[in-house]
């Protein structure tokens, strides 16, 4: 272990420290005392260099001596005379090999004195060929600072660089939800779901890797930092790149988004339908449809979608959010389909399904599952027939039917997820024994190559692609642990999921809690639903 180098400040604080004298009747030891707040003696330090001299001597009266120090004192040894010892040290280079250390023993009466040549010649014959420090050799010369732990050659650690970074200057996490009226219908006009963009807006900036600089050992062996990672902007079409390539600017007023690391700016398609004089809908960017969409037509964006009058059996596909003024009657084949949020008046018999939450007055014999939550608020507020599934929440009215419609809600964790992050920590554990088992093999070759053991070509090239799984394992764990935070966070929002009933729930509804289920067997009012002692157990609100 490297000793604590401790600098004289000011040349005035100055460690405790000792001397042998000879004298015709024997043996003494010198013994000087700290200054200015300087380091008292260690028994242990003195005892060994005695013992390193072989002379006998009282180690408990040295103690009783040493703890009694306040002035110079000398005290005798031995009866024997020993010859003169010259100035001496113990060099200790630290196991990171970036320092040296040196602890100076003051010559006893007649011995020779060491010599800043003598050390550095030392230095080179251990092969220390950089950071030494001369100067603090001098000063030790010329101060006399002996029993003191003085650095006297020190590396360059390498300075770690930092991966580019991006920054987007939008929302790029919406969640926006409909405003809830006083009369307790929702306002689905003020939903603030697009991220508008004006001509010139500067999108995202990127803040280069910096990849840091090489640092070096007191060997002069160059020590690389850690690799960094780059990154670039990523966008589609009308988006401007700075020349210096750090910035993009948005070429036209319009709708800004965020898919799957690249941003997105385009113009919103407006139609008054989608019908036989459109066709089927495909677009870029975000949709809004003034009027109604046909029954067995597709609208697919990647954007949002902002339907202003009604939906009937037809299929919407969004990249972002899915609204609806006026709400769908799906017909038994209509669909919808959002990575974020759907927002609608009503649904009656479709297929829904949203990354996010669902948010509607109604829904009637649907099969509906949200990433979040789903809230059934307004007049109505009612959940009867079909299937509805949420990970974190429901909140509703009215729940099932007094006319027995076959009505089911879920609420719990993914269980897509939970086999997801179950897989990805087996697959990370297993990765880091691979990495562990590749390591010592790579350490080993670098020993012998330090110890100019030659190595043959083969053996070089298997180091080499051994070195290159090295860095792809890493990689590997890095993406793996970013994944499971990820899920974290979601399985995390998912805790304590629950079914809140506002008005009535009816007889005859299953209600799932993650693995346990119920089902209601008489009307219930203003109540909760939560998961207790595993089973599903009614609350008050």
């Amino acid at each position: 272990m490297v000793l604590l180098f401790r600098f004289l400040l000011g040349g005035t604080m100055k460690n405790s420290y000792f001397r042998l004298v000879h004298k015709e009747d024997g043996t003494y030891i010198r013994l000087i005392p700290a200054e200015d707040g300087g380091e008292n003696l260690n028994v242990n330090e003195i005892k060994e260099y005695i013992m390193n001299r072989n002379i006998t001597y009282d180690l408990i009266e040295l103690n009783r001596v040493l703890s009694d120090l306040q002035a110079e004192t000398e005290y005798k040894l031995t009866d024997e005379k020993i010859q003169p010892q010259n100035e001496n040290y113990v060099m200790q280079i630290s196991q990171d090999e970036m320092q040296v250390v040196m602890r100076f023993y003051a010559p006893s009466e007649g011995g020779k004195e060491l010599t800043t040549e003598g050390i550095m010649a030392d230095l080179r014959a251990r092969n220390v060929r950089y950071g030494i420090k001369s100067s603090r050799l001098m000063e030790h010369f010329e101060q006399k600072t002996y029993c003191t732990d003085i650095v006297v050659a020190e590396g360059k650690p390498a300075r770690q660089g930092k991966d580019a970074e991006i920054i987007y200057l939008f929302d790029v996490d919406r969640k926006a939800k409909p405003t809830l009226r006083e009369d307790g219908s929702v306002d689905f006009h003020t939903l603030n779901t697009i991220c508008h963009c004006k001509e010139g807006d500067v999108l995202a900036r990127l803040i280069p890797a910096d990849p840091g600089e090489d640092g070096m050992n007191i060997y002069g062996n160059v020590l690389k930092p850690h690799a960094v990672k780059s990154s670039r902007l990523k966008f589609g079409r009308n988006i401007e790149l700075s020349e210096d390539r750090t910035e993009i600017r948005s070429m036209v007023n319009g709708h800004v988004t965020l898919a799957d690391d690249r941003v997105f700016v385009s113009d919103i398609l407006e139609l008054e339908n989608v019908d036989i004089s459109t066709g089927d809908i495909t677009f870029a960017g975000s949709v809004q449809i003034n009027g109604n969409v046909t029954s067995n037509y597709t609208v697919k964006a990647e954007g949002d979608v902002q339907i202003n009058g009604v939906v009937e059996g037809a299929r919407i596909e969004s990249g972002g959010t899915i609204t609806i003024a006026r709400g769908m009657n799906g017909m038994a084949k209509g669909v919808l389909i959002a990575k974020q949020n759907i927002i609608s008046k009503f649904l009656e018999n479709a297929e829904v399904t949203a990354g996010g939450f669902i948010s509607t007055e109604s829904i009637l014999h649907c099969k509906v599952q949200a990433g979040t939550e789903v809230e059934v608020t307004g007049k109505k507020g009612f959940i009867t027939g079909g299937n509805v599934i949420a990970s974190n929440h429901i909140k509703v009215k009215t729940l099932g039917s007094a006319l027995g419609a076959t009505t089911m809600v879920e609420v719990g964790v993914n269980p897509e997820m939970k086999r997801e992050q179950l897989a990805l920590q087996k697959q990370l554990v297993e990765t880091k024994k691979q990495l562990n088992t590749i390591e010592p093999v790579l350490i080993a070759a670098f020993q012998k190559k330090k110890q100019g053991i030659k190595i043959e070509p083969e053996q070089l090239k298997y180091m080499q692609q051994l070195a290159i799984t090295r860095e792809q394992k890493k990689e590997e764990i890095q993406s793996i642990t970013n994944r499971l935070v990820e899920l974290d966070d979601i399985l995390v929002e998912s805790q304590n999921p629950s079914v809140v009933v506002t008005g009535e729930v009816y007889p005859g509804t299953r209600i799932s809690i993650m693995d346990v289920s119920m089902v209601v067997k008489s009307t219930m009012k203003y109540c909760k639903f939560v998961r207790l002692q595993g089973d599903v157990k009614m609350v008050s609100i």
